[in-house]
Parts: C-alpha cells; structure tokens; sequence
C-alpha cells in the first residue's frame, strides 16, 4: 500500500499513459513517419518518430530520429495513426532536415 502511495506521488504506478505498438512506417519524402500513439484512457495521444535513413539503401543502416509528440486526443486509434501522419507531413514540409539539428 506504502508502495502504491509513493507511485502516486512521483509519477509511478499504472496511471501513466502507456504507448500502443507503432504502426507499420509511411514513406514521405524520403522520411519515415511511424505512429506510436500514446494509450491514453481509451483516447490515443498523437506521437511517434520521423525517421530519415543516412544511406540511400536505408535498410539496416543507420537513421536519424526526431520523437513528434502533440497534445491532440483522438478517441480511435486508426484516426489517430491518420492524424500522426498528416501532421507529420506537413512537419516536414516546413521544416525538413532542421528537426534532426540540436537545439
């Protein structure tokens, strides 16, 4: 019980949106995009990865990742995978390779 209590807290404990497994990637523009919605109470938070292979093979080499996270709760997970996709998109349209730099 002591256990649980603390959980509650600091942030442990079961409450905490737990991730859906990532979707299949979509290819745009030569980024990857990959849904992993967070499950989120029967709502799904929209986020997931845009990768970009460093070789023109991408298979098996090595990628550059930005995590994308908004704040947007869809109630199903298709939509959802939809939603990550197109905001995804036009993420890339504006910004391109400058998500991969650090801040």
């Amino acid at each position: 019980m002591f256990k649980k209590l603390l959980a509650g807290l600091f942030g442990g404990g079961d409450d905490r949106p737990k991730g859906a497994a990532a979707a299949e990637p979509v290819e745009y523009k030569g980024y990857l995009i990959v849904s992993e919605p967070a499950d989120q109470g029967g709502q799904y938070r929209v986020s997931g990865w845009i990768r970009k292979p460093l070789t023109a093979e991408g298979e098996g080499g090595e990628m550059l990742e930005h995590r994308f996270e908004r704040s947007d709760m869809v109630p199903g997970r298709e939509a959802c995978d939809q939603l990550m996709v197109s905001k995804a998109q036009r993420f890339i349209d504006e910004v391109g390779d400058e998500m991969f730099t650090p801040r």
